[in-house]
């Protein structure tokens, strides 16, 4: 049955305030669905419409406020790229985006037109780490591109990535890049400890971070990897560089996360570890 609801106030063609059956005072984002519409209008709520609906108070008010300060033909442009985002990555998006990615997106334009730019020292972790969403994103910025007629910085490709992985997965964009700072503080261990310098961007590397970020992952949700004890002692006595190692990464997840570190990735972590020491 279609959703009727009543219009309480237009802020511009594309975005109205509603009355909702269930979820009171809604903002509907949709191309046009303002256009010609007056306070108590009923209109039709249909996600094949491709309209968005954001319900939490706290996304309904940052956006509104956005709306304040952001480019009108920017805000069509965003319903169109949020449709697109959603049709490639094959699933619904939290309503956070809304308000993060347009207000970033905003924000980098503006920061283009000024010749100001940013480096994102977490590009290839991105893009070894969630692949799908960076591909999406790099279509993402080509229609940034056309639609400007300037170059947008290969970084924000890695940026747009994290908006895009924080919305499929209701990640916060905080935990994520408390993730990707941990991978590097571990990554630097390990090359002190070893004595070699990892190459970002080859195999090894993106093997090693994309391993990482799952024993993180795990640790953040407090996953059990099960009892290996006879492994545990084999894997000390024969690998006692790597295996302290491992040790050491697991305090420094534990340190950083502050909750508990299964054991257990101790051995995987080490195993990992002497599998790099055998290319040096």
């Amino acid at each position: 049955m279609e959703q009727k609801l009543t219009v309480n106030k237009v802020l511009n063609n594309n975005v109205i305030i509603a009355e909702h059956p269930i979820h009171k005072e809604v903002v509907i984002i949709g191309k046009g669905i303002g256009f010609d519409k007056k306070n108590g209008d009923c209109v039709p709520f249909d996600k094949a419409d491709k309209t968005f609906l954001l319900k939490d108070e706290k996304e309904k008010e940052q956006y509104v406020n956005l709306l304040s300060y952001i480019d009108k033909d920017l805000i069509d442009f965003m319903n169109d790229i949020m449709v697109f985002i959603e049709d490639s990555m094959g699933t619904e998006l939290n309503e956070h985006i809304h308000v993060a990615l347009t207000d970033h997106i905003a924000f980098a334009i503006n920061r283009l037109k000024k010749s100001m730019q940013f480096s994102n020292p977490f590009l290839l972790e991105i893009e070894s780490l969630y692949p799908k969403e960076f591909q999406v994103s790099e279509q993402v910025v080509a229609k940034i591109e056309k639609r400007l007629g300037l170059p947008f910085p290969v970084g924000e490709v890695g940026f747009i990535a994290l908006h895009i992985h924080s919305a499929v997965t209701d990640k916060s964009i905080n935990d994520i890049n408390q993730h990707h700072k941990i991978i590097s503080m571990m990554i630097e261990v390990i090359e002190e400890n070893l004595g070699i310098h990892l190459q970002k961007g080859q195999v090894d590397y993106n093997r090693l971070v994309q391993h990482l970020h799952r024993a993180i992952d795990r640790a953040h949700h407090g996953e059990q990897l099960g009892d290996q004890k006879s492994l545990a002692e084999m894997l000390k006595i024969t690998y006692p560089v790597c295996y302290n190692l491992a040790w050491k990464l697991i305090k420094v997840m534990q340190k950083q996360l502050n909750r508990p570190v299964d054991e257990t990735e101790a051995l995987y972590l080490t195993i990992h570890l002497q599998r790099l020491t055998n290319k040096f």
